[in-house]
Protein backbone atom coordinates (compact mmCIF):
# COMPACT_ATOMS: atom_id res chain seq x y z
CA UNK A 1 0.00 0.00 0.00
CA UNK A 2 1.35 3.78 -1.09
CA UNK A 3 1.49 6.73 1.40
CA UNK A 4 0.17 9.39 -0.42
CA UNK A 5 -0.24 12.70 1.23
CA UNK A 6 -2.92 14.92 0.13
CA UNK A 7 -2.99 18.66 0.64
CA UNK A 8 -6.64 20.10 0.62
CA UNK A 9 -8.05 17.27 1.36
CA UNK A 10 -11.06 18.57 3.56
CA UNK A 11 -11.98 21.03 0.07
CA UNK A 12 -14.52 20.23 -2.53
CA UNK A 13 -12.10 18.35 -4.91
CA UNK A 14 -9.73 17.16 -2.20
CA UNK A 15 -12.45 15.03 -0.49
CA UNK A 16 -13.67 13.39 -3.76
CA UNK A 17 -9.86 12.55 -4.47
CA UNK A 18 -9.11 11.22 -0.73
CA UNK A 19 -12.34 8.65 -1.65
CA UNK A 20 -10.99 7.87 -4.85
CA UNK A 21 -7.14 6.92 -3.46
CA UNK A 22 -8.62 5.32 -0.56
CA UNK A 23 -10.76 3.24 -2.68
CA UNK A 24 -8.03 1.97 -4.54
CA UNK A 25 -6.13 0.91 -1.38
CA UNK A 26 -3.88 3.65 -0.97
CA UNK A 27 -3.23 4.94 2.73
CA UNK A 28 -4.15 8.58 2.49
CA UNK A 29 -2.96 11.33 4.79
CA UNK A 30 -4.76 14.79 4.37
CA UNK A 31 -3.13 17.92 5.44
CA UNK A 32 -5.02 20.87 5.80
CA UNK A 33 -6.24 23.98 7.63
CA UNK A 34 -9.84 22.84 7.24
CA UNK A 35 -10.49 19.54 9.77
CA UNK A 36 -12.09 17.04 7.48
CA UNK A 37 -15.40 15.68 6.84
CA UNK A 38 -16.90 13.13 9.34
CA UNK A 39 -15.89 9.48 8.35
CA UNK A 40 -13.04 10.65 6.04
CA UNK A 41 -10.85 7.80 4.72
CA UNK A 42 -8.01 9.02 5.63
CA UNK A 43 -5.78 10.56 8.67
CA UNK A 44 -5.20 14.13 9.40
CA UNK A 45 -2.90 16.77 10.46
CA UNK A 46 -3.24 20.49 10.26
CA UNK A 47 -0.39 21.95 8.70
CA UNK A 48 0.39 24.91 7.03
CA UNK A 49 2.01 24.66 4.15
CA UNK A 50 3.48 28.62 3.90
CA UNK A 51 5.36 27.45 6.37
CA UNK A 52 8.45 25.33 5.15
CA UNK A 53 9.10 23.24 8.17
CA UNK A 54 5.29 21.91 8.54
CA UNK A 55 5.59 20.88 4.95
CA UNK A 56 9.04 18.91 5.19
CA UNK A 57 7.80 17.34 8.02
CA UNK A 58 3.82 16.22 6.49
CA UNK A 59 6.39 14.77 3.71
CA UNK A 60 8.52 13.02 5.66
CA UNK A 61 6.45 11.77 9.07
CA UNK A 62 4.27 13.06 11.85
CA UNK A 63 5.55 11.43 15.50
CA UNK A 64 4.18 8.19 15.98
CA UNK A 65 1.30 8.85 12.79
CA UNK A 66 3.78 8.03 9.99
CA UNK A 67 6.80 7.37 8.53
CA UNK A 68 7.79 7.67 4.92
CA UNK A 69 5.61 9.31 1.87
CA UNK A 70 5.64 7.26 -1.33
CA UNK A 71 3.63 9.99 -3.12
CA UNK A 72 2.02 14.27 -2.90
CA UNK A 73 -1.26 15.72 -4.51
CA UNK A 74 -0.77 19.00 -3.65
CA UNK A 75 -4.59 20.73 -4.16
CA UNK A 76 -4.54 23.24 -1.31
CA UNK A 77 -5.19 26.54 -2.54
CA UNK A 78 -6.89 30.08 -2.52
CA UNK A 79 -8.93 28.40 -5.28
CA UNK A 80 -10.45 31.46 -7.32
CA UNK A 81 -9.37 35.11 -7.69
CA UNK A 82 -10.81 37.14 -5.63
CA UNK A 83 -11.18 35.57 -2.45
CA UNK A 84 -8.36 37.65 -0.98
CA UNK A 85 -6.75 40.33 -2.40
CA UNK A 86 -4.46 39.69 -5.16
CA UNK A 87 -0.96 40.01 -3.13
CA UNK A 88 -2.30 37.68 -0.55
CA UNK A 89 -3.49 35.25 -3.10
CA UNK A 90 -0.12 35.07 -4.80
CA UNK A 91 1.79 34.63 -1.43
CA UNK A 92 0.00 31.89 -0.01
CA UNK A 93 -0.61 29.43 -3.40
CA UNK A 94 2.68 29.81 -4.63
CA UNK A 95 4.77 30.04 -1.52
CA UNK A 96 2.93 26.68 -0.43
CA UNK A 97 3.67 25.06 -3.73
CA UNK A 98 7.03 26.23 -3.96
CA UNK A 99 7.57 24.59 -0.08
CA UNK A 100 5.44 21.37 -1.13
CA UNK A 101 7.77 20.58 -4.67
CA UNK A 102 10.78 21.13 -2.09
CA UNK A 103 10.19 19.58 0.44
CA UNK A 104 9.06 16.71 -2.13
CA UNK A 105 12.17 16.96 -3.61
CA UNK A 106 14.10 16.68 -0.08
CA UNK A 107 12.33 13.97 0.96
CA UNK A 108 13.20 11.54 -2.03
CA UNK A 109 9.36 11.77 -3.75
CA UNK A 110 9.49 11.57 -7.18
CA UNK A 111 5.84 11.38 -7.90
CA UNK A 112 4.07 14.77 -7.28
CA UNK A 113 0.18 15.54 -8.65
CA UNK A 114 -0.77 18.95 -8.22
CA UNK A 115 -3.65 21.55 -9.04
CA UNK A 116 -3.11 23.78 -11.86
CA UNK A 117 -6.19 25.41 -13.16
CA UNK A 118 -7.88 26.42 -16.43
CA UNK A 119 -7.53 30.02 -15.76
CA UNK A 120 -3.72 29.75 -17.32
CA UNK A 121 -5.79 29.23 -20.74
CA UNK A 122 -6.61 33.03 -20.89
CA UNK A 123 -9.62 32.82 -19.15
CA UNK A 124 -12.32 34.49 -18.64
CA UNK A 125 -11.83 34.99 -22.37
CA UNK A 126 -12.34 38.43 -22.55
CA UNK A 127 -9.13 38.27 -25.67
CA UNK A 128 -11.09 35.29 -27.05
CA UNK A 129 -8.76 31.96 -27.24
CA UNK A 130 -6.25 31.50 -30.36
CA UNK A 131 -8.70 28.55 -31.60
CA UNK A 132 -10.85 26.00 -29.78
CA UNK A 133 -11.32 23.42 -28.63
CA UNK A 134 -8.67 25.23 -26.45
CA UNK A 135 -5.71 22.99 -25.24
CA UNK A 136 -2.19 23.27 -23.98
CA UNK A 137 -0.56 23.56 -26.85
CA UNK A 138 -0.21 27.09 -26.49
CA UNK A 139 1.83 29.50 -24.27
CA UNK A 140 -0.32 30.05 -21.11
CA UNK A 141 -2.18 33.40 -20.87
CA UNK A 142 -2.91 34.24 -17.27
CA UNK A 143 -5.19 37.37 -16.67
CA UNK A 144 -5.74 37.67 -12.85
CA UNK A 145 -3.06 37.34 -9.96
CA UNK A 146 -4.72 34.14 -9.09
CA UNK A 147 -3.76 32.40 -12.77
CA UNK A 148 -0.48 34.08 -12.66
CA UNK A 149 0.73 32.05 -9.57
CA UNK A 150 -0.79 28.77 -11.60
CA UNK A 151 1.44 29.88 -14.55
CA UNK A 152 4.34 30.10 -12.04
CA UNK A 153 3.76 27.16 -10.46
CA UNK A 154 4.08 25.39 -13.89
CA UNK A 155 7.16 27.23 -14.35
CA UNK A 156 8.81 25.89 -11.40
CA UNK A 157 7.65 22.61 -11.89
CA UNK A 158 9.44 22.52 -15.26
CA UNK A 159 12.59 23.02 -13.16
CA UNK A 160 12.12 21.08 -10.33
CA UNK A 161 12.07 18.23 -13.08
CA UNK A 162 14.90 19.50 -14.70
CA UNK A 163 16.77 18.82 -11.83
CA UNK A 164 15.75 15.54 -11.53
CA UNK A 165 15.42 13.57 -14.89
CA UNK A 166 13.59 10.90 -12.93
CA UNK A 167 10.84 12.91 -10.88
CA UNK A 168 7.86 13.46 -12.57
CA UNK A 169 5.56 16.61 -12.02
CA UNK A 170 2.22 16.70 -13.51
CA UNK A 171 0.14 19.84 -13.47
CA UNK A 172 -3.60 18.92 -13.65
CA UNK A 173 -5.69 21.93 -15.11
CA UNK A 174 -8.94 21.35 -13.35
CA UNK A 175 -11.99 23.18 -14.79
CA UNK A 176 -15.04 24.94 -12.60
CA UNK A 177 -15.24 21.55 -10.12
CA UNK A 178 -18.58 20.76 -9.14
CA UNK A 179 -20.22 18.15 -6.93
CA UNK A 180 -24.11 16.64 -7.95
CA UNK A 181 -25.84 19.08 -5.48
CA UNK A 182 -24.55 21.49 -7.76
CA UNK A 183 -26.34 19.99 -10.94
CA UNK A 184 -29.74 21.85 -10.14
CA UNK A 185 -28.43 25.40 -10.85
CA UNK A 186 -27.59 24.47 -14.44
CA UNK A 187 -31.27 25.21 -15.66
CA UNK A 188 -30.56 28.56 -14.63
CA UNK A 189 -27.82 28.73 -16.81
CA UNK A 190 -29.37 28.31 -19.91
CA UNK A 191 -31.24 32.15 -20.82
CA UNK A 192 -28.03 33.51 -20.55
CA UNK A 193 -24.75 31.78 -21.89
CA UNK A 194 -22.83 34.73 -21.17
CA UNK A 195 -23.27 33.65 -17.16
CA UNK A 196 -20.55 30.64 -18.29
CA UNK A 197 -18.86 32.26 -21.00
CA UNK A 198 -15.71 33.27 -18.88
CA UNK A 199 -14.61 29.29 -19.14
CA UNK A 200 -16.10 28.70 -22.65
CA UNK A 201 -18.50 26.57 -20.39
CA UNK A 202 -16.60 23.57 -18.90
CA UNK A 203 -16.81 22.34 -15.99
CA UNK A 204 -15.64 19.22 -13.84
CA UNK A 205 -17.31 16.46 -11.61
CA UNK A 206 -15.13 16.47 -8.38
CA UNK A 207 -15.49 12.16 -9.43
CA UNK A 208 -14.00 12.33 -12.63
CA UNK A 209 -11.31 15.13 -11.40
CA UNK A 210 -10.31 12.14 -8.87
CA UNK A 211 -9.66 9.60 -11.15
CA UNK A 212 -7.42 12.00 -13.17
CA UNK A 213 -6.02 12.67 -10.05
CA UNK A 214 -5.15 8.96 -9.39
CA UNK A 215 -4.43 8.33 -12.91
CA UNK A 216 -1.69 10.78 -13.20
CA UNK A 217 0.31 9.49 -9.98
CA UNK A 218 0.12 5.80 -11.47
CA UNK A 219 1.13 7.23 -14.83
CA UNK A 220 4.77 6.16 -15.84
CA UNK A 221 5.29 10.01 -17.18
CA UNK A 222 8.64 12.00 -16.14
CA UNK A 223 9.20 15.37 -15.96
CA UNK A 224 6.54 18.45 -16.44
CA UNK A 225 3.14 17.72 -18.15
CA UNK A 226 0.10 19.68 -17.86
CA UNK A 227 -3.34 18.28 -19.00
CA UNK A 228 -6.60 19.76 -18.87
CA UNK A 229 -8.95 18.47 -16.73
CA UNK A 230 -12.96 18.91 -17.78
CA UNK A 231 -16.08 16.81 -18.41
CA UNK A 232 -17.25 15.52 -21.99
CA UNK A 233 -19.78 18.47 -22.49
CA UNK A 234 -20.55 21.93 -22.02
CA UNK A 235 -22.95 23.32 -18.96
CA UNK A 236 -25.60 24.51 -21.76
CA UNK A 237 -28.26 22.89 -23.73
CA UNK A 238 -27.26 24.26 -26.61
CA UNK A 239 -24.96 23.12 -29.09
CA UNK A 240 -20.71 23.92 -28.53
CA UNK A 241 -20.66 25.10 -32.48
CA UNK A 242 -23.60 27.08 -31.71
CA UNK A 243 -22.18 28.73 -28.90
CA UNK A 244 -19.07 29.76 -30.66
CA UNK A 245 -20.50 30.93 -33.94
CA UNK A 246 -22.05 33.13 -31.86
CA UNK A 247 -19.75 34.31 -29.08
CA UNK A 248 -16.81 33.46 -31.01
CA UNK A 249 -17.19 33.89 -34.58
CA UNK A 250 -13.41 34.89 -35.28
CA UNK A 251 -11.81 32.33 -33.57
CA UNK A 252 -10.93 29.22 -35.70
CA UNK A 253 -12.25 26.06 -34.93
CA UNK A 254 -9.91 22.97 -35.26
CA UNK A 255 -12.24 20.70 -35.79
CA UNK A 256 -16.06 19.67 -36.14
CA UNK A 257 -17.70 20.24 -33.21
CA UNK A 258 -20.15 17.26 -32.27
CA UNK A 259 -23.05 17.99 -30.09
CA UNK A 260 -22.50 19.67 -26.24
CA UNK A 261 -18.28 18.66 -26.42
CA UNK A 262 -16.62 20.71 -24.08
CA UNK A 263 -14.55 23.14 -25.30
CA UNK A 264 -11.41 22.25 -22.86
CA UNK A 265 -9.73 19.83 -25.03
CA UNK A 266 -9.21 17.03 -23.07
CA UNK A 267 -7.58 14.69 -25.44
CA UNK A 268 -3.61 14.77 -24.08
CA UNK A 269 -5.48 13.62 -20.75
CA UNK A 270 -7.26 10.38 -22.83
CA UNK A 271 -4.03 9.86 -24.38
CA UNK A 272 -1.27 9.78 -21.97
CA UNK A 273 -3.57 9.18 -18.55
CA UNK A 274 -6.04 6.71 -20.26
CA UNK A 275 -8.79 8.73 -18.54
CA UNK A 276 -12.28 8.40 -19.61
CA UNK A 277 -14.49 11.07 -17.73
CA UNK A 278 -18.04 9.75 -17.14
CA UNK A 279 -20.23 11.47 -15.37
CA UNK A 280 -22.09 14.72 -16.60
CA UNK A 281 -24.70 17.22 -15.44
CA UNK A 282 -27.06 15.46 -18.21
Amino acid sequence: MSRVVVTGGSGKLGRAVVEELAAHGYDVVNVDVVPPPPGQPASFTRVDLTDLGQVVEALTGIDDRYQGVDAVVHLAAIPAPGLRPSGATFANNVVSTHHVFLAARQAGIRNVVWASSETVLGLPFDVPPPYVPVDEEYTVRPESTYSLGKAVEEEMARHFARWDPTAKYVGLRFSNVMVEADYAEFASFQADPRSRIWNLWGYIDARDGAVATRLALESDLTGFEAFVVASPDTVMERSSAELVAEYFPDVTVRRPLVGNETLLGIEKARRLLGWDPQRTWR
